[in-house]
């Protein structure tokens, strides 16, 4: 594999060029979109700063996480940025967080902004599959398939062909960016983009990742545990549509039986007779983005019917 190359003196690593390509790329289709959108792009001006900390901080801590055994054995390396370590996911859920911070006062609503961060951050995170794919990074379980393809890696614990996960990744993402465009001419109502993206990508996460062969974070869950989850949101939707009709104690109420119930469901879950199935973590937060998403849009759809 194409792991690095050399310029003259210099090692250039393949992951690094394809990272900063997609950054580059995804910034690019993020303004122009913004515009398009007419979208006031002034504050990105007055605090590039905080963008780009939050950008290169997220995409630390999401890394960091990913990796957490690695870091756990040998911590300083948690300070040490330049390993080339970091998750472009990561860096666009930060300026997410940002986004959210600083357009509170500002006429479009956070979820406007979201309709134009998630395909850029899409057709970014095309880049940064075909990355991993050069670096080794992410790969997939062994395969007796035509196409699978055999890393010489120490960092592959894998010496048999293996799937191919990150193009697997890399073509879902080329193709949900094509289709939130799409979508971005025929919806009229914000949040189609932040609906339908999120979805098929969830949906595309749960699947692909039974296709990884490298270590992750492993999550022992139940089918209750997903109907819990999905009552929970269901509650907090309802939650947040009624809120404004009720009294404080009544609001009071309402979050502490939820917060009991949550509690009550977390201890008591070790002595319920489920059978339990191993999930990555992607997946579970995958299923979470998912219930929060058609959340979040149907939600705000009812508070801003005229957008």
């Amino acid at each position: 594999m194409f792991e690095a190359f050399t310029a003259g003196p210099l090692i250039i690593w393949t992951r690094l060029v394809f990272l900063l390509l997609g950054v580059w790329l995804a910034a690019e289709f993020f303004f122009r979109l913004a515009s398009s959108a007419q979208l006031s792009l002034l504050h990105f001006r007055t605090h590039a700063i905080r963008y780009v900390l939050a950008f290169f901080l997220g995409g630390r801590l999401f890394a960091i996480l990913a990796e957490y055994r690695v870091y756990l054995r040998d911590p300083l390396r948690i300070f040490v940025a330049w390993d080339g370590n970091f998750s472009f996911l990561g860096g666009a859920i930060g300026v997410g967080f940002v986004l959210y911070l600083l357009t509170k006062s500002q006429r479009a609503t956070f979820l406007q902004w979201l309709d134009v961060l998630l395909p850029a951050t899409s057709f970014g995170l095309m880049f940064d599959w075909l990355g991993k794919f050069f670096s080794g990074r992410s790969y997939g379980k062994p395969t007796d398939g035509f196409f699978g393809i055999t890393y010489e890696s120490i960092g592959v614990r894998f010496a048999v062909p293996v799937h191919p996960v990150q193009l697997y990744y890399a073509l879902f993402f080329f193709i949900l960016t094509f289709l939130l465009l799409v979508i971005r001419k025929r919806e009229q109502r914000a949040g189609s983009e932040t609906m339908w993206g999120i979805v098929l990508a969830s949906v595309a996460t749960f699947i692909l990742e039974y296709f990884r062969g490298d270590f992750g974070i492993p999550v022992f869950a139940t089918k209750m545990d997903v109907v819990f989850l999905l009552a929970l949101f269901v509650s907090l939707g309802i939650f947040a549509l009624v809120e404004l009709k009720l009294t404080k104690m009544q609001a009071i109420a309402y979050q502490s039986a939820l917060v009991i119930t949550v509690l009550g469901y977390m201890i008591w879950r070790e002595y319920l007779p489920f059978a339990r199935f191993e999930l990555r973590f992607s997946q579970l937060l995958a299923i979470i983005s998912l219930l929060a998403a058609v959340e979040y849009v149907l939600v705000h759809r009812r508070k801003y019917p005229h957008l």
